[in-house]
């Protein structure tokens, strides 16, 4: 192990030591329409994503995150990356996008990013879900 390098770039360390949009506390003091969750049990990292939507876009999103610093680097990333953006093309930025976005994670540990992908996902599903069916009402 002493020769093993774990070699993170230099924005994997920034977003890990100066997470953004981490959400401190109590989730009811964030004004969310959804949260998704997921978990990995191989690795024990979780997730969840909370996600504030107006006019199909999502204006605000804040997380909480269970895991190592590629879980916390890829949720506060991805957090960043889907702001502004309307829902679809939110989903559109995939594990590899984040994973290109942080200057690329070690090898054994691009499952974060698909974590995040995959908590943002369940937000939207939720979300849709949760709006859906009062239209047209």
């Amino acid at each position: 192990m002493e020769n093993q390098e774990w070699v993170y770039s230099d924005k994997v360390k920034d977003h890990f030591m100066n997470p953004r949009n981490f959400l401190f506390g109590n989730e009811s003091q964030f004004d969310y329409d959804a949260v998704g969750t997921v978990g990995n049990p191989v690795c024990g990292d979780q997730m969840k994503m909370y996600i504030k939507v107006e006019d199909n876009k999502i204006t605000d999103a804040r997380w909480k995150t269970y895991g190592c610093a590629s879980a916390i680097a890829s949720t506060s990333a991805l957090s960043e990356m889907i702001k502004g953006k309307t829902i679809d093309e939110a989903l559109k930025i995939d594990a590899k996008a984040i994973d290109d976005y942080l200057g690329n994670l070690p090898k054994h540990k691009f499952h974060c990013s698909i974590l995040g992908h995959e908590a943002l996902a369940d937000a939207v599903k939720e979300y849709e879900k949760n709006h859906s069916a009062g239209e047209g009402i």
